[in-house]
C-alpha cells in the first residue's frame, strides 16, 4: 500500500495520514481545513460540487478539535479531517433541500445516525455535497444548487446521485464523503470520478434519520420510509483510496436497532490473509460492455491474479439478470405514489427522467403492475438473497462491470425515451445489488482516452473486508489512477 507523501500539500493527503498527522501534532486541524477550504475556493466555481459552505463554522470546528489534541484527550478515528456531507442527508443545522426548492424547509434539528457517527469520530463537517432533485437520477443538477461536473470530462456525468460527493474527492476538495445508495447512488458516481465507493451491507450502518413532516390541507403529516428505501437503500462513505473508504466503514458502522434493518452489534471482522475467490461475471445477456469496460474487467484480473487471488470467469449468472429487473418493479412501485408531488414541486428535468424511467420499467412489467406481481416481487427477492449468500459465503466475491458504458455523456437520461431504457439495461450492475442487499465497492482499474473506468466488487453479507481487500490489490496495481486531479 502506497504511503502519502508528508511532504504533499495537506488536501492531497489521504485522511488515514492526516487522522495520524494530527494526532501526532505533526499538523492541525486548522491548517488542513484551511488547506481544504482554499481547494475548494480553487476548483469548486467550475466544479459545482460542494454547497452550503461556512467556513467560519468549519474553522471553529478545527479549532476545537486541535484544542482536544493539545488536552490529551480521547480522539475519534477521523479527529479533525474534513468530510462532507450530502443534501439528502440530515445535518443538525442545515436544510435537507433534496435539491427541490420546495422541500428546503428549516434547518434540521438533529443528525442522521451517519452524520452523528462521522461527527462522534472527529470528523469536520465542511460542506454539503450536490445531488439530483429527489435524489433520483445518474446526474448530479437541481434547480436549487445547479450542475455538478465530472473533474475528468465536462461533458460526462460525475454520477448521481453522490455527484457532489464524487467530484469533489476527485478535486481533493475532502479526502472523505459521505453518500447513499439505492441503484448505484455510491458506487457510480464513484466509478465516475475514478474514486473508491463502498456500498455496505444493509443495516451495517444506521439508515436512522429524524422524522420527516409535511403540511397538507388534514394538517401536519408524518412521511413513512418506503419499503424498498428501508430494505434497499444505504449510508456509506466514498473516498480517494480504498484504505481511507475502510477507515470512514469503521466509522459510520453503527448498530442501531432505529433502523428497521439495524443491527445490534458491528459485525466482526473476518479472519485476515485470506484470499478470496474470484467468479467474474461479464455480463448477464442484455447489453453488449463497451470494449473500455473490458479493459478495465482484464486489468482488475491480471492485478487480482498477481495478488493470489483464485480467479474463474462465469458464462453469466442469472440470479443477477433477476434481481437487477426486479428492481425496476420494486423500486418505481414504491416511488409511484410520490410522482404528483414531483409533478407539483420537482423540475423540468426530473419529471423528465422519472416518465422516461417508468416507460422502460412498463416494458419489463406492464403499465400497472398488479398488486400480486408486486407481492411476487418482494417474494422472489428473499429467495435470490439466499441463493447469492450460499454461492459467495465469506470466502468467494463477484467482478462485474460498474455499467457497460463508459460514464454517460450529461444528460443522456432525458434525451429521448430509447436512450434513457438504454442507460437503465447498461446499469444492470448498479440495480442488482440494493436489491439483494449485500456490500459492493467500485474501485478505478485502467483509465482510457482519458476517462477514468471502475469495476465492481461483490461480496457476502458482512464481508465488506473480502471486497476491500480485492480493491487494494486493485488499486495498488493502478497507481497512476490515483486521484486527486492536478486542475491547476
Amino acid at each position: 500500500m502506497e504511503t502519502q507523501h508528508p511532504t504533499a500539500q495537506l488536501w492531497q493527503r489521504t485522511a488515514t495520514d492526516l487522522a495520524a498527522a494530527i494526532r501526532a501534532r505533526e499538523v492541525s486541524s486548522v491548517d488542513v481545513v484551511r488547506s481544504c477550504l482554499d481547494r475548494i475556493e480553487e476548483t469548486n466555481p467550475r466544479l459545482g460540487a460542494l454547497v452550503d459552505l461556512r467556513p467560519e463554522e468549519a474553522l471553529a470546528d478545527a479549532r476545537r478539535a486541535d484544542q482536544a489534541v493539545a488536552a490529551g484527550a480521547e480522539l475519534g478515528a477521523l479527529h479533525g479531517v474534513p468530510v462532507s456531507t450530502k443534501i439528502n442527508t440530515d445535518q443538525r443545522g442545515r436544510v435537507t433541500s433534496h435539491g427541490v426548492a420546495a422541500l428546503a424547509g428549516p434547518p434540521a434539528e438533529d443528525d442522521a445516525a451517519c452524520v452523528a457517527a462521522l461527527r462522534d469520530a472527529g470528523a469536520v463537517l465542511l460542506g454539503r455535497s450536490n445531488a439530483p432533485a429527489f435524489s433520483y437520477r445518474w446526474f448530479s443538477t437541481n434547480e436549487v444548487h445547479g450542475r455538478t461536473l465530472n473533474p475528468w470530462d465536462p461533458g460526462r456525468t460525475p454520477g448521481g446521485s453522490s455527484g457532489g460527493a464524487s467530484s469533489s474527492l476527485a478535486a481533493g476538495m475532502t479526502p472523505i464523503a459521505q453518500g447513499n445508495d439505492i441503484g448505484g447512488s455510491i458506487r457510480y458516481p464513484a466509478a465516475c470520478c475514478g474514486v473508491v465507493g463502498i456500498r455496505p451491507t444493509v443495516g451495517r450502518i444506521s439508515g436512522w434519520t429524524p422524522p420527516a413532516y409535511a403540511d397538507t390541507p388534514a394538517g401536519r403529516v408524518r412521511i413513512d420510509v418506503l419499503p424498498t428505501v428501508q430494505a434497499c437503500a444505504v449510508e456509506g462513505p466514498l473516498a480517494r483510496t480504498v484504505a481511507d473508504a475502510r477507515l470512514a466503514l469503521e466509522v459510520m458502522t453503527t448498530p442501531d436497532l432505529r433502523d428497521p434493518y439495524g443491527i445490534p452489534v458491528a459485525p466482526a471482522r473476518l479472519p485476515a490473509g485470506v484470499k478470496a475467490a474470484v467468479s467474474v461475471v461479464r455480463g448477464i445477456g442484455t447489453v453488449r460492455n463497451h470494449p473500455a469496460v473490458e479493459r478495465a474487467l482484464d486489468e482488475a484480473v491480471a492485478r487480482l491474479t498477481d495478488a493470489g487471488h483464485e480467479v474463474e470467469e462465469l458464462d453469466g449468472l442469472p440470479l443477477l439478470a433477476e434481481a437487477a429487473r426486479i428492481w425496476s418493479l420494486l423500486i418505481y412501485e414504491d416511488f409511484r405514489p410520490m410522482l404528483p408531488l414531483v409533478e407539483k414541486v420537482g423540475d423540468a428535468d426530473i419529471r423528465t427522467s422519472l416518465a422516461y424511467s417508468f416507460a422502460a420499467a412498463a416494458a419489463e412489467w406492464g403499465e400497472r403492475p398488479a398488486l400480486e406481481t408486486y407481492i411476487q416481487g418482494w417474494a422472489r427477492r428473499a429467495t435470490l438473497v439466499t441463493q447469492l449468500q450460499q454461492l459467495l459465503g465469506t470466502d468467494r466475491i463477484l467482478l462485474t462491470p460498474v455499467s457497460a458504458e463508459l460514464p454517460f455523456e450529461q444528460d443522456a437520461d432525458i434525451a429521448s425515451p430509447e436512450r434513457a431504457a438504454q442507460l437503465i439495461a447498461a446499469q444492470w450492475p448498479m440495480a442488482a445489488v440494493p436489491v439483494l442487499g449485500f456490500p459492493a465497492v467500485t474501485v478505478p482499474s485502467a483509465l482510457v482516452d482519458g476517462v477514468p473506468v471502475s469495476v465492481q466488487l461483490i461480496g457476502g453479507r458482512f464481508a465488506e473486508d473480502r471486497v476491500l481487500d480485492a480493491a487494494q490489490a486493485i488499486e495498488d496495481g493502478t497507481p497512476a489512477l490515483r486521484p486527486p486531479l492536478p486542475l491547476g
